[in-house]
């Protein structure tokens, strides 16, 4: 800025240039040209007391952002940990920047808070009205004096800012640009409800407040917090965004490419994605207060731990031969009908216990209404006549089945579960990790099972792991031993 005022005084005092080239080296020396060049000067302004720490991945924002500004890009999201300037860069000073030089775009900016929302808008604000701003683009447009408010302010051009927050009143408007900054609180992301609460208003309301869908861009910048979060949601069922995944830590195989290229500048194993601020001491620090989800999640943007989380993948014993007799056997099934391609999977398992080892003997998953789901739950009893308790989960729509074939098929089992899916899954989880729980090492369902337990419980699906825990949990019970064989194994 000093440098700057010194060049206005010398062109001042030599007459050198007209307004009109004044105005347009003003604006280059303020960096409208480039948004990275925008943010080092305006960040003073907006931070005073605390100075400017430079990162690579500042630049790669910056840089994602203004093709964003150019429509190079129209949809994209941004992964990135917590406390590494995101919301800066992209709720507070970006949509200044495009002011700058284009004040009639109007931006409708959320979060998972109002709170955060207004606070980001009122940032945004001190840098339009401040000194800084206006002596550069002062003469571009003015704030109008009937709609200045905290959640929302226009311009003399046509422009807006409209904050508000996920489910909120406000999302009735429209907006050019759409910044969704931290969709998700992190401590509500695992409820199930909540979260699919959130992903509602994304599919229903924010995704039709584009002005013009031809012409509209879409900014979302989050921390990973579950496989079906927002990102999750998006990339896997919608597509057609750009993502930009920058974990804490380097992980060579999960760089993202988008438009711009390759999206991670790092080569080595490990690498500190911001070193300058955030070095081993203090990302290990995070680690350890995070603990692996919260490590996974929201430091390394992926949900899931690797090798799993809760329960580990390499707990589990492979077979290739199931024992000739088994103590007892059952069928466990966990139950919902919804037959759509979204909808969440009934699962019927049949397990068999030996002395404290137990076996995962066989399983069907589908997305079957209440008819297919009948005729699969007597498929599966008719080839396992053996097995004795039939357990079923007695809420959803377990009861239909039960009370549909409690005369017809004999030891069908009411539960009634206890605390949450995470609790009774530490419940059986020593079983697991001791080693006394086999799976079939070449079954068809291995993988889609391993992969769900490894996600679990930030994972899309949990439907095998509740019925895996149901049966886990019926066959730790002393039981009076009952030598029996299965049909056709």
């Amino acid at each position: 800025m000093t440098a700057a005022v010194q060049l206005d005084d010398i062109r001042d005092a030599l007459g050198l240039c007209t307004y009109a080239e004044r105005a347009e080296i003003d604006r280059l020396l303020a960096g409208a040209d480039s948004f990275y060049e925008f943010v080092r000067l305006a960040w003073p302004v907006v931070e005073p007391a605390t100075p400017f720490v430079d990162g690579w991945h500042i630049g790669l924002i910056c840089e994602h952002l203004q093709a964003v500004a150019d429509r190079e890009i129209k949809q994209l999201i941004i992964n990135v940990p917590p406390r590494h300037t995101k919301s800066l860069l992209v709720s507070v000073l970006f949509p200044t920047w495009v002011w700058s030089w284009r004040p009639s775009e109007r931006f409708l900016c959320a979060s998972y808070a109002q709170r955060l929302a207004t606070r980001d808008a009122v940032r945004s604000r001190r840098i339009l009205v401040s000194p800084w701003y206006q002596s550069r683009f002062g003469g571009q447009f003015q704030l109008t004096g009937d709609q200045n408010e905290k959640t929302r302010y226009e311009n003399d051009k046509g422009g807006y800012r409209i904050a508000t927050s996920v489910g909120g009143t406000a999302t009735g408007d429209g907006g050019d640009v759409l910044i969704l900054d931290d969709p998700h609180k992190a401590d509500e992301a695992t409820s199930d409800t909540v979260r699919e609460g959130v992903l509602d208003w994304v599919k229903e309301t924010w995704s039709t407040r584009k002005n013009d869908p031809r012409t509209a861009a879409e900014i979302i910048i989050m921390q990973r917090l579950h496989e079906r979060d927002v990102t999750g949601y998006l990339l896997s069922e919608i597509g057609g965004y750009e993502n930009v995944m920058l974990p804490a830590r380097y992980e060579a195989d999960r760089t993202t490419v988008t438009v711009l290229g390759p999206t991670d500048k790092r080569t080595e194993p490990g690498a500190l994605l911001w070193p300058e601020r955030y070095g081993d001491k203090e990302l290990g620090r995070l680690e350890t207060l995070l603990g692996s989800y919260g490590t996974a999640g929201q430091l390394q943007q992926r949900p899931t731990p690797a090798g799993g989380g809760l329960l580990k993948a390499d707990w589990f014993v492979d077979y290739d031969e199931l024992p000739d007799r088994f103590d007892e056997i059952i069928l466990s099934w966990d139950m919902t009908f919804k037959s759509t391609e979204s909808g969440s999977f009934v699962v019927g398992q049949v397990w068999g216990r030996r002395g404290a080892d137990k076996f995962l003997i066989d399983q069907v998953r589908g997305r079957w209404d209440f008819p297919a789901t009948v005729v699969q739950f007597r498929a599966q009893a008719k080839q396992y006549p053996t097995a004795g308790a039939k357990l079923v989960e007695d809420k959803a729509n377990g009861p239909a089945i039960i009370s549909t074939l409690k005369h017809e098929i004999r030891g069908i089992i009411a539960i009634t579960v206890k605390g949450s899916k995470t609790a009774r899954a530490h419940a059986v989880a020593p079983d697991i990790e001791a080693g006394n729980v086999y799976i079939p090492r070449r079954a068809a369902w291995r993988r889609e099972f391993i992969a769900e337990v490894e996600a679990f419980p930030n994972g899309p699906n949990d439907d095998q792991v509740d019925a895996m825990t149901q049966a886990l949990d019926r066959l730790y019970r002393p039981q009076r031993i009952t030598e029996q064989k299965i049909k056709g194994i």
